[in-house]
C-alpha cells in the first residue's frame, strides 16, 4: 500500500528490500509488492550497494582473495534481489506505474554500475589481487573468478582518465532510456494491434483449437462473437500457416512485422528507427572511447568466438547453403500455387512473405505425407511440461513435486497463472524451485525466456537456485486443454535447457552459476535440450490424442522424423539475416544509421529470398536494442548450435539420447560447472575433442563442404 500522498511507506520499502523469507531458504514476496515503492527500494538498496563497496575499497588490510573478490560476491544482495522482483515486473507485468518506474531506475542502475568499476580504491584492491592471482586465489574457480572480474573492470572503463570516465557514464545512462523506450513501443504494439475477425467466412483453414483460442483471447478483450488474432508470434504464426484468406494472412503479417516500424502497419508513437539511431551512435562512441575499433569488437573480446571476424566466418559459411535451399523451397511451393492456380483457372499468385508458411505446409504434406495439424492434436502443453520434467529426471536424477503439494504448502506467486516445482536431485536433496509462466497477457513480453531470480552458490553457505520459464501461449476455451504447434514444443524445450543449466548448477560463486557463462555458449545446453522432444521415447509416451488419449502413431513419428530437415532452409535465413544484421550493424562503427536503409541495403547485398523477411527486424530486435545483452551477439545461436549438433551426434553414436555415460558427461562438463572453466575445455572434456563444425551442416540437411 502507499500513503495518501502517494508515496511510499517505511513498510512497502522494507518489504521490497527485505531479506525473502519462508521455505526453500527464502522466496519472492510477490503478494506484498506495493509497485509504486520499486523507485525508491532501488535508492536504498542502491546507497546500501554503495556503502558495503566503499567499505571494501576502504579496508586498511592487504587485499585478499577474501576480502576483496569474495567481499564482491557477498555485496549487492539487497539491490539483487529489488532488481529480481523489478525485472519480473518490466517483462511480465508492464502495466500501470511500471514503464513510468522503468524509465526513471534504467539510469540510476547505469550510474550505480558506472560508480562501482570507476571506483578507484576498490579497482586497486582488485588490481592486486589479480596481479598475484597464482598465490592469492585457493582454487582454478577463483582464479577464473578474479580474471574475469578484473576483466571486467578494465573493459568497462576502470583505466580511463577522469574525463573519459566522466563521459562513459553520461553515454551509459543515456542509452538505459533508450533501452527501456525500444522495449516498450514494442510492448505497446504488441498489447493494442490486434487482427480482429467478426466474420466467420473468415476463418477458414484454420484448426478448432485455434479458433477457440482466438474466441477466447476476444472474450478476454470484452468483444465476444469476435476473434482476436493477437499480435504475437504464438497467436501470429498458426494464422500464417493455415488460413485460406490470404487478405487476413497478409494483414496479420503486416502487423506483427510492422511492430516498432510505426505507420502504417504499427502506431506513429511507436517507431523505434529514431531510437535504434540513437543507441548505435552511443554504442559506436563507448567502444572508441574504451579502445576498441567497433562495438562489436567490444563485445566479442570475452566470447568464445573472440573477434567478429570469427563470428562473421561461420555466418558466412553457412549463409549461401541456406539462402540456396531457401530458393529451393521457394520454387516447390511455387509450382504448388501454380497447379492450384491452373486448376482453380485463376491468375497465378506469386509466393509473398505471407504466403511462405502457408504453401510451406502444402509441401511438406506432398513430400513427407506430413500435416503438422494432424501433429498439434498430440501436442498437449500439460504433457509436454510432464515430458520435459520425465526426460530431466531420466538424466540428471532430478524430480519435481508441486509446492502445493508439500508441507510447506503453496509459495507467493506473481499472477495465478503461475505453477511452481520443487526440484530435487537423486538423493532427494533440494536444489530449486522452478516458476512456470506459460500464458500471454497483456503487459508480457511476446516469445519465450528464463530468468533466475536467485542464483546457486556455495560460497558461505549452500543457497539454492529460484528459476523460471516465461512463455506467451495462447489460452483456449476455460477447461479446455492447450494445444501447441510443434515450434511452440520445440520453445518449450530450449527454454527449459536454460532453467536446467540454471537447476543444475554447482558451483561455488554465484557470478559463475548456472547461465553466467560467454553469451555464445549460454545457447548450447538449451539447443541441446531441444533434442529430447524428437525422441521416441517422448513422443510414444506423452504426445497422446487430446480426444483419444491414443499415442502418436508410429508411421506418424517416421514422418515427422523423417522431415526433420524440411524448411531449414527458410528457418535458417530467416535467422540468420538478423544475425547478420545486428553484426554488420555494430560493426560499422561511428556513421549515422538509417535503420530500414542499412536494413533493406545489407539484404540486397546478402541476395536475402523477397519472399522471407529477418525473424527479428531492426525495429522489433528487442535482443539487441532493449539492453546490451545480445547486441553483435545474435550470431551465438548459430554458434552454439555448431556445439550443439557435435553433441547430439555423441548421443546417437552411443545408441540413443538417453545413454547414461554420455548424459554424465554433460551434466559435468557443460551443465554443473557454469562459468568456472573455459568453455571451450569444457565442450572438450564431454566430447574427447574439439568441436566438429561440419555437424552443424549435417544437422541442417545442407551440403558439407
Amino acid at each position: 500500500m502507499t500513503s495518501n500522498d502517494d508515496q511510499p511507506t517505511d513498510d512497502a520499502v522494507a518489504t521490497l528490500i527485505g531479506p525473502w523469507t519462508g521455505p526453500y531458504g527464502g522466496v519472492p514476496p510477490w503478494e506484498s509488492i506495493d509497485v509504486e515503492s520499486f523507485e525508491a527500494a532501488f535508492d536504498a538498496a542502491i546507497d546500501q550497494a554503495k556503502a558495503e563497496i566503499d567499505g571494501i575499497g576502504a579496508n586498511p588490510a592487504p587485499a585478499t582473495f577474501d576480502n576483496t573478490i569474495a567481499a564482491l560476491e557477498r555485496a549487492g544482495r539487497t539491490l539483487d534481489r529489488v532488481e529480481a522482483m523489478f525485472d519480473l515486473h518490466a517483462s511480465n507485468l508492464n502495466v500501470g506505474p511500471v514503464p513510468d518506474i522503468e524509465l526513471a531506475v534504467g539510469p540510476k542502475l547505469a550510474a550505480f554500475f558506472d560508480w562501482m568499476v570507476q571506483h578507484e580504491a576498490l579497482f586497486a584492491r582488485v588490481q592486486t589481487v589479480y596481479d598475484d592471482v597464482e598465490q592469492l586465489a585457493p582454487n582454478p574457480a577463483a582464479r577464473r573468478l578474479v580474471e574475469d572480474r578484473h576483466r571486467t573492470f578494465v573493459r568497462q572503463g576502470a583505466e580511463l582518465s577522469a574525463d573519459a570516465k566522466e563521459r562513459l557514464s553520461a553515454i551509459n545512462q543515456e542509452l538505459a532510456p533508450l533501452f527501456t523506450e525500444f522495449a516498450q513501443n514494442i510492448l505497446s504494439d504488441e498489447a493494442n494491434q490486434v487482427t480482429w475477425i467478426d466474420d466467420e467466412a473468415t476463418l477458414g483453414g484454420l484448426p478448432a483449437s485455434v479458433i477457440d483460442a482466438l474466441s477466447a483471447a476476444a472474450d478476454e478483450r470484452g468483444r465476444p462473437g469476435e476473434w482476436a488474432v493477437l499480435n504475437t508470434r504464438s497467436s501470429m504464426e498458426p494464422v500464417l500457416t493455415n488460413a485460406t484468406d490470404r487478405a487476413l494472412r497478409e494483414q496479420v503479417w503486416r502487423t506483427y512485422y510492422g511492430r516498432g516500424d510505426g505507420a502504417p502497419h504499427g502506431d506513429p508513437a511507436n517507431d523505434n528507427k529514431a531510437v535504434i539511431s540513437q543507441i548505435l551512435a552511443l554504442r559506436a562512441e563507448r567502444a572508441k572511447l574504451l579502445g576498441y575499433e567497433t562495438h562489436a569488437h567490444w563485445r566479442l573480446e570475452d566470447a568464445m568466438a573472440k573477434t567478429p571476424e570469427a563470428a562473421m566466418g561461420l555466418m558466412e559459411a553457412v549463409w549461401p547453403k541456406a539462402r540456396d535451399r531457401a530458393i529451393e523451397e521457394v520454387a516447390d511451393m511455387q509450382a504448388v500455387a501454380d497447379a492450384e492456380a491452373a486448376t482453380a483457372g485463376a491468375e497465378t499468385i506469386p509466393i509473398e512473405p505471407w504466403d511462405y508458411r502457408f504453401y510451406a505446409e502444402k509441401v511438406r504434406k506432398e513430400r513427407f505425407d506430413l500435416d503438422l495439424n494432424e501433429v498439434k492434436p498430440y501436442l498437449q502443453l500439460e504433457n509436454l511440461i510432464e515430458a520435459m520434467l520425465w526426460c530431466s529426471s531420466e538424466l540428471y536424477g532430478l524430480t519435481y513435486t508441486p509446492v502445493d503439494e508439500l508441507p510447506d504448502g503453496p509459495v507467493p506467486v506473481f499472477h495465478p497463472d503461475v505453477r511452481v516445482w520443487r526440484v530435487a536431485d537423486a538423493n532427494g536433496a533440494h536444489v530449486g524451485l522452478w516458476y512456470l509462466d506459460p500464458y500471454a497477457r497483456e503487459g508480457k513480453l511476446s516469445g519465450a525466456w528464463m530468468t533466475a531470480y536467485r542464483d546457486q552458490e556455495m560460497m558461505d553457505e549452500s543457497i539454492t537456485t529460484l528459476v523460471s520459464n516465461n512463455s506467451n501461449f495462447v489460452k483456449g476455451a476455460p477447461g479446455e486443454p492447450v494445444l501447441i504447434s510443434w515450434d511452440d514444443a520445440v520453445t518449450l524445450f530450449h527454454e527449459f535447457g536454460h532453467a536446467l543449466h540454471g537447476l543444475l548448477s554447482k558451483v561455488e560463486y554465484r557470478s559463475q552459476s548456472g547461465t553466467s557463462v560467454s553469451r555464445d555458449y549460454v545457447e548450447f545446453p538449451s539447443q541441446i535440450n531441444e533434442h529430447w522432444l524428437t525422441t521416441p521415447e517422448v513422443l510414444n509416451r506423452f504426445c497422446r490424442h487430446v480426444d483419444t488419449d491414443e499415442p502418436m502413431p508410429g508411421d506418424l513419428i517416421e514422418r515427422i522424423v523423417r522431415a526433420e530437415t524440411f524448411n531449414m532452409g527458410f528457418d535458417t535465413v530467416e535467422y540468420l539475416a538478423s544475425a547478420l544484421v545486428d553484426m554488420k550493424l555494430h560493426l560499422a562503427g561511428a556513421v549515422e544509421i538509417d535503420p530500414a536503409a542499412f536494413e533493406k541495403a545489407t539484404l540486397d547485398e546478402l541476395g536475402m529470398p523477397p519472399q522471407i523477411v529477418m525473424r527479428h527486424r531492426t525495429t522489433q530486435f528487442a535482443h539487441v536494442f532493449s539492453g546490451d545483452h545480445y547486441s553483435a551477439g545474435y550470431y551465438s545461436y548459430l554458434w552454439a548450435d555448431a556445439l550443439t549438433a557435435d553433441a547430439a551426434e555423441a548421443f546417437t553414436e552411443a545408441g540413443g539420447y538417453f545413454d547414461a555415460e554420455v548424459a554424465s558427461r554433460l551434466h559435468d562438463n557443460v551443465f554443473s560447472v557454469g562459468n568456472t572453466i573455459d568453455p571451450a575445455e569444457g565442450f572438450r572434456a564431454f566430447r574427447g575433442r574439439d568441436v566438429d563444425t561440419d555437424a552443424l551442416l549435417r544437422k541442417r540437411g545442407f551440403p558439407v563442404g
